[in-house]
């Protein structure tokens, strides 16, 4: 019997530029936060498992406003992180404020997950296909030394009230993915899309893949963070600012030829809330798809 797959859900940010806990805040027409479905199209795609990592400080308002709505739907787990998880004393530092970033969240759930599983960013909503397709391939296709990631086409991933931060990536004819640059400053200018944010002006082609941190790992790559991660403690001991990010991981991995990532064409629809402006715009979209029977008229009984 195949293993069902583990969602992982990376909900401790703190939406600095949203102004709030986005992550739980409501957007469906009975209150629903995004996050909801995505766990709604991970139970449909045969995941068995949540684990959400998040901020000791909203550990309980997550508890009380998820576990009531998913008991007897998918087993559920919270795995804190903290600015000193997996950190060994000599490398903590009192005046470090910022999180060390992505990859440090998955790192921080190494104990809670012993089989393959996806990544997703709380306030994102990724689609019922991208769930489909990545849950397939981490039931069916996933190896100790093959991931992968859901591809989203760069032009349906842009907010219309600021410019966006995304890995923009580069891939061989087998469509597995070669490398990713993070470009932090990205919006449509025109009829282009350009980049600013490395102080560079810099055009990105409609129907470029960018990762929108929707990726299938193998539990053995547990191990490579570790490994990763004990490098890059020593080399940032001083950096206050200083972030450990998931596409570095799958970076060094191909690089190193440890692994390979298939790029995954389920990347139909997104959106999410980079800005308080985009709220409304997610609101009507969700209702659109209540309304056309996407999903029941209300996601949990």
């Amino acid at each position: 019997m195949k293993r069902k797959p583990t969602l992982l859900v990376l909900a401790a940010g703190m939406g600095s530029r949203y102004g709030g806990n986005k992550q739980i805040d409501g957007f469906g027409p009975n209150g629903e936060t995004i996050l909801e479905y995505s766990i709604y199209d991970a139970i449909r795609a045969g995941f068995g498992k949540v684990v959400l990592i998040v901020r000791e400080e909203i550990l309980d308002l997550a508890k009380d406003l998820f576990l009531p709505k998913l008991e007897g739907k998918i087993e559920v787990e919270f795995v804190l992180q903290s600015l000193n998880s997996f950190v060994p004393k000599e490398f903590q530092n009192p005046e470090r404020v910022k999180p060390f970033g992505t990859a440090h969240a998955v790192l921080c759930a190494k104990d809670a997950i012993a089989e393959p599983f996806a990544v997703i960013n709380a306030d994102d909503f990724y689609g019922k296909e991208a769930f489909e397709v990545l849950g397939k391939f981490l039931m069916d296709g996933v190896q100790p030394n093959l991931h992968a990631m859901v591809g989203y086409a760069i032009e349906n991933v842009l907010s219309e009230h600021g410019t966006v931060s995304r890995g923009v990536c580069t891939m061989n004819e087998a469509n597995q993915l070669i490398g990713m640059i993070e470009r932090t400053s990205i919006a449509r200018e025109g009829e282009k899309i350009i980049s600013r944010g490395e102080g560079e002006e810099l055009e990105i082609k409609e129907g470029t893949p960018v990762s929108m941190n929707f990726w299938g790992f193998h539990q053995a790559v547990f191990s490579d963070i570790m490994d990763m991660w004990q490098e890059f403690l020593p080399a940032n001991k001083n950096n206050l600012k200083s972030e450990f990010f998931i596409p570095t991981v799958a970076n060094n991995l191909i690089q190193g030829g440890k692994a390979a990532f298939e790029i995954l064409e389920g990347g139909k629809t997104w959106f999410g809330v980079t800005y308080t402006e985009d709220k409304p715009i997610v609101i009507e979209a969700l209702k659109k798809m209540h309304d056309s029977g996407e999903y029941p008229n209300k996601l949990w009984f």
